[in-house]
């Protein structure tokens, strides 16, 4: 296999979808099996849907997913600049090459006259295209003199260039544009349907399809790896790479990630009414103020996060499911990507997480959970939240979930479960849990093993119902039914703050 060199070039208009962080991510792996090198490009022509933060986004993203580019803005410049809106000269020197070569034109067709066509058309049952059928009724350099197109261009109206798309009906010309798609097999496309594309436009700005075509011949770029929304484009940048005479890269178009519920593309409503992220890192709309989650914040690590995306729409061909970042890309291979789209699931992300935390130590756990008990005003130490992590980590999905599961540990209840208070705390309960004090005043080793034993005996003595003492235990240190073993958290919280919550809950149930 030729050097491979692989490129992800997003728009700045905005967050970076899941779906463009898929394709990142393929791209990545890909490069990475092959020693090859990934590129970021920039592909910012449409300057109207520009948004400034944006770029700045897409790197961050990257990083945190951690698939950084090897080659793009700032970076190993080799093949700069890597943002189009730096390259227009680039672009101005190709469309002149093909309106040089015939296989450009200048079109001075107004919108008014465009829209007389189309409706004209319309009318008729038809479907206006503009090409080899009607180009020459229409205002561009095939129907006007050489004289008076140059005098059009000196008095500074304005022009579109567009690709000749040639005539299939001509002798020696096939009426099929076909190749081969890695991941689609053989893909081809009838030139009758196909119009002359816009190349240059008149704001003096490529468009997508020239600056794509010329970027990626420029990069040497050897392998094109994008979503499967660019297939109908792919006979014009086939026809482009013919008529510049260059060598065509490998193409390989990924399916759409779909909505978990319903048809179509998964799309940041989706995750807005089902209450979960699109975008890997949160995202402030600076004209609208809108904040938009993202998996980062919601408390994803990044390599579930990964892991979950690289198995939406791959098959590694086997059952394991839990992949590191390395292990990925020495598995990965675009001939196992499927053609069909793969549905999004919010609960099989969450699952990936949940195993990616069950993986980590206590350590790694406690030290991100520190800060969230540091924003509640907790002071505590390392070893401490280490034991109450050990203790609630299999009950969570997130570490956000770490003090909703654990607050008693570093704080004695304020409030007491309705329902389990009138179900659990009776008349004969506050005499009880009085007894309880004096027994759990005697014992002088306060661990968890030590204190079960000795309230088990004394409750074994008194003849009566565990739950009649253990219930209420639970409700007093608690505030609530939940929690791990009742008596490692009388050991985590000491005798004293054990035997005050007790006489809390008797003054106040």
């Amino acid at each position: 296999m030729k050097n491979v060199r692989v490129r992800f070039a997003p728009s700045p208009t905005g967050p970076l979808h899941i779906g463009g962080v898929r394709t990142a991510l393929y791209n990545y792996l890909f490069a990475k099996k092959h020693n090859g090198t990934f590129i970021l490009r920039i592909e910012d022509t449409d300057q109207t849907r520009y948004v400034a933060n944006a770029e700045q986004y897409i790197i961050d993203a990257l990083n945190w997913c951690n698939i950084p580019f090897d080659e793009g803005p700032n970076k190993n410049e080799k093949f700069g600049p890597y943002r189009q809106s730096e390259r227009k000269d680039i672009y101005k020197q190709y469309a002149n090459q093909l309106i040089e070569s015939g296989n450009a034109y200048y079109c001075f067709d107004t919108t008014e006259e465009l829209d007389f066509h189309r409706n004209d058309h319309e009318e008729k049952g038809k479907t206006f295209i503009y090409n080899w059928h009607n180009r020459a009724k229409l205002t561009n350099s095939i129907s006007l003199s050489k004289e008076e197109v140059e005098k059009r261009i000196a008095n500074g109206d304005n022009y579109v260039v567009r690709f000749k798309m040639h005539n299939p009906l001509k002798d020696g010309e096939s009426a099929i544009i076909s190749t081969r798609d890695i991941i689609r097999g053989n893909v081809s496309f009838k030139k009758e349907l196909l119009d002359d594309k816009i190349l240059f436009k008149s704001d003096g700005m490529p468009t997508y399809h020239l600056a794509n075509i010329v970027d990626d011949h420029l990069m040497e770029i050897s392998h094109v790896i994008r979503g499967e929304e660019w297939l109908p484009s792919l006979p014009l940048h086939i026809a482009l790479y013919q008529a510049f005479g260059w060598d065509i890269p490998e193409f390989a178009h990924l399916p759409l990630i779909l909505k978990p519920v319903g048809k179509g593309k998964l799309s940041k409503r989706d995750g807005d009414k089902l209450g979960f992220p699109v975008f890997p890192l949160a995202y402030a709309n600076t004209e609208t103020n809108e904040v938009s989650r993202g998996y980062k914040e919601d408390g994803y690590f990044a390599d579930a996060f990964i892991n979950m995306l690289a198995l939406l729409g791959w098959n590694p061909g086997t059952e394991q499911e839990i992949f590191s970042l390395e292990e990925l890309y020495k598995t990965f291979s675009l001939e196992r990507v499927s053609k069909s789209g793969a549905k999004f699931s919010p609960e099989k992300t969450n699952w990936f997480n949940q195993q990616y935390m069950m993986q980590k130590t206590d350590a790694e756990l406690a030290e991100i959970f520190l800060p969230i008990l540091n924003e509640k005003g907790i002071t505590t130490n390392l070893k401490y939240a280490e034991k109450v992590v050990s203790l609630i980590k299999e009950r969570a999905t997130f570490v956000t979930d770490f003090w909703e599961l654990s607050n008693f540990f570093f704080e004695a209840p304020s409030e007491y479960d309705e329902k389990a208070s009138k179900k659990n705390w009776k008349a004969e309960t506050n005499s009880l849990m009085k007894e309880i004090i004096e027994v759990l005043n005697t014992i002088e080793d306060f661990t968890s093993k030590n204190i079960e034993t000795i309230i088990k005996e004394w409750i074994t003595s008194k003849e009566i119902g565990f739950g009649m003492v253990m219930q209420p235990f639970r409700l007093s240190l608690v505030g609530a039914m939940k929690g791990p073993h009742l008596f490692d958290i009388a050991e985590m919280i000491g005798k004293t703050a054990t035997i005050d919550r007790i006489n809390k809950a008797i003054n106040t149930l």
